[in-house]
This record gives structure tokens, C-alpha cells and sequence, in this order.
């Protein structure tokens, strides 16, 4: 059984020059694909896009079948408050349970505002931000 609260993320890896970006954007795009997040991070040689999509398999598969690497990777949704101390009080459960943010970032939208969040243990993280009464955004509610 899955947990409702992870989400999965694409990982895509994109060689650092001029277009490159766009090209992907294009196969999203082409396949119907809505990335309701983001975050990209880059080196010197390639930069990784972070991607919350609407369908993970469906652009898992078609990006990969366009030749481009591409990784499943498990993330937590937290839904968090436009105040000061939204991202604090998070951070703080994790942080007080032993459990390290790889990395994060966050997502404005309609719906709902979240900090979307690697840890080392996705499992115990969702259980104790649960337990500490922080509201988890659901994979079906992307």
C-alpha cells in the first residue's frame, strides 16, 4: 500500500546551455503535461529540474522515451500558511525527530501553499508531522 502523502517528483536532468530548458518544457507540453511545481538547481555542466507534475508516470514515461534522464524521487507536500513561521514550525517537527531536509521548495497556487520537501525518511516524516498536527498534501490533490 502507497501512502497518500508522498508525492512523487521528477528528478530530469538538463545539460546547462541555451534551450535546453525549453525543449523540455516543449515535451511537457507536447504530452499534455501541468507542472504545478518546480525547482531548478544547476552545476557548471547540467542542472536538475525538480518537478511536481499532474501525471508522474505518464511524463516519467515520455520524457524518458525522448531520450532524456529522468528520476523518481520521493517528496512530502506540506501545506503551509503566507504568514512568518508557516516553514518554521515544519523544519522544527522534522528537524526535533532526527530526520534531514535534503532540500525544499515551495508552491503558491489556487488550492493550496506548500513546501514540497526531500527528506531522508519520507515514511517516519509524514508520521510525525502528522502527529504534530500539520496538515499533508495528498498526491490526488496536485
Amino acid at each position: 500500500m502507497t501512502n497518500e502523502n508522498i508525492i512523487t517528483q521528477l528528478s530530469i536532468f538538463i545539460n546547462n546551455e541555451p534551450g535546453r530548458l525549453a525543449a523540455i518544457a516543449g515535451i511537457l507540453k507536447d504530452f499534455k503535461i501541468n507542472v504545478k511545481g518546480f525547482n531548478l538547481a544547476e552545476s557548471a555542466e547540467f542542472g536538475i529540474l525538480r518537478a511536481i507534475v499532474d501525471d508522474p508516470d505518464k511524463a516519467y514515461d515520455n520524457i524518458r522515451s525522448k531520450g532524456v534522464l529522468v528520476k523518481k524521487t520521493d517528496v512530502i507536500g506540506i501545506s503551509i500558511k503566507d504568514s512568518p513561521g508557516s516553514f518554521f514550525e515544519a523544519a522544527d517537527v522534522l528537524g526535533k525527530a532526527g530526520i534531514n531536509i535534503d532540500y525544499g521548495y515551495a508552491y503558491s497556487g489556487e488550492n493550496f501553499d506548500s513546501l514540497f520537501v526531500r527528506v531522508d525518511d519520507a515514511e517516519k516524516g509524514v508520521r510525525v508531522l502528522k502527529d504534530a498536527g500539520i496538515k499533508l498534501i495528498k498526491g490526488s490533490e496536485i
